[in-house]
């Protein structure tokens, strides 16, 4: 069988989730860099791959996916241990609901494409852009924080990582990059803590990848 491919960017937030995902489920992948800051993803070719000329892109059974959270639901349905999701329909809506308050509300006010928008055409300074970036990580978080206290355990949701961790960290390590104060988030710093603790994790960061590639 033709072993996996992911087309990567080592400090892009959503290429960072799948890699926690194949980590978590034990899949042994290549990857290939798209290099972001060099403009790789606009190319012919890999917008020949995906349209978007975006990150991640897994290749995968015979497949093309495109888009984190479409990948690692395709991930979790195909290969079921461990699951990312738990069992009961209302838990699992309700850590997709944590998951998508960070994929879709927080994280795509802050990537790269919204920043070089900023600095760019927009002619914000670095002292504007990461007043941008702070408002809307605190925004997100203070409500993911409140969003998952009812049914968090050592984790967002229990004590068990799923969807709704491995989307967390990756954000929290971007609050990190930029500063963003963590106070008030204990919640968050805690279950964040816990999920870098695991070996899945820690080979998905960002500092490993970089490490491994250099």
């Amino acid at each position: 069988m033709t072993k996996p491919v992911l087309f990567d960017y080592w400090r892009s937030s959503a290429s960072y989730r799948v890699r926690i995902a194949l980590a978590l489920k034990g899949v042994d992948y290549e990857s290939v860099t798209v290099d972001l800051a060099g403009g790789a993803q606009r190319g012919e070719a890999y917008r020949a791959r995906n349209p978007q000329g975006l990150v991640p892109l897994l290749e995968i059974d015979g497949h093309r996916f495109t888009q984190s959270l479409a990948i690692i639901s395709y991930l979790d349905s195909t290969r079921r241990d461990p699951p990312l999701l738990p069992p009961g329909p209302a838990d699992a809506a309700h850590v997709q609901a944590l998951a998508l308050t960070v994929a879709c509300d927080i994280h795509p006010l802050n990537n790269l494409r919204v920043l070089k928008h900023l600095t760019g055409r927009l002619g914000a300074d670095e002292a504007a852009k990461n007043a941008w970036i702070g408002r809307w990580i605190a925004d997100g978080f203070a409500a993911l924080e409140a969003l998952a206290e009812p049914r968090a355990g050592r984790f967002l949701f229990g004590d068990t990582p799923t969807l709704a961790d491995i989307c967390l960290v990756p954000q929290m390590y971007n609050a990190r990059r930029f500063g963003v104060p963590l106070d008030g988030y204990e919640l968050l710093v805690r279950a964040d803590a816990e999920a870098c603790a695991l070996p899945a994790f820690a080979a998905a960061h960002p500092d490993a990848i970089a490490a491994a590639s250099a």
